[in-house]
């Protein structure tokens, strides 16, 4: 794992296959923008809730694509493995009240979603009226999930993907497209 993080960002990009074209991203985004626009009331003001890091580049492009009143606020909840229970630490909780809000949650991949599962159960204990996921990318794990996401981009494969928000070892989230490293 060390050696893998002191590689060089030319070195990801070398030992990765595009997954999407940026043309392919572009397209999923729009289709996730209609169905949120579907799902939520004609001028019905609503709390987009971006998990960071990897959210934002959702986050940013989804935002110009949802013609209704919006808030944003953002959140920093990550799980970490070596832990008993692999529970979720909260860096950042969000600051607006969501007491009676619609709340769209923004994230960039549905992995294991045990974050995801965490961040919606904060937000309907916070009060929202309605919680919505929306995520970029599901990765085709065969995994139970604890939740399905409302909202779904694109399906990745069970590979270590990158881009659109995505790192590789803290590179590459600003791609525009989706990679995989190579097997």
């Amino acid at each position: 794992m060390q050696a893998a993080q002191q590689q060089s960002p030319a070195f990801w990009l070398a030992h990765s296959d595009v997954v999407f074209t940026a043309e392919e991203v572009s397209r999923a985004i729009d289709r996730m923008a209609a169905q949120l626009r579907e799902r939520l009331s004609s001028g019905q003001p609503v709390v987009l809730l971006c998990v960071m890091r990897g959210g934002l580049y959702l986050a940013g492009q989804l935002m110009s694509r949802l013609p209704v009143p919006a808030r944003l606020d953002y959140l920093q909840a990550n799980r970490y493995h070596g832990t008993a229970g692999q529970e979720i630490v909260w860096s950042k909780r969000p600051e607006l009240d969501l007491a009676g809000q619609t709340v769209v949650v923004l994230d960039d991949i549905l992995d294991e979603g045990v974050t995801l599962a965490a961040v919606v159960a904060h937000c309907r204990e916070a009060g929202a009226a309605q919680v919505l996921t929306a995520v970029l990318t599901e990765k085709d794990n065969g995994l139970q999930k604890p939740l399905l996401a409302d909202v779904v981009g694109l399906t990745v494969p069970n590979r270590y993907v990158f881009g659109c928000g995505m790192d590789v070892y803290g590179w590459w989230r600003n791609l525009p497209e989706i990679r995989a490293l190579q097997a």
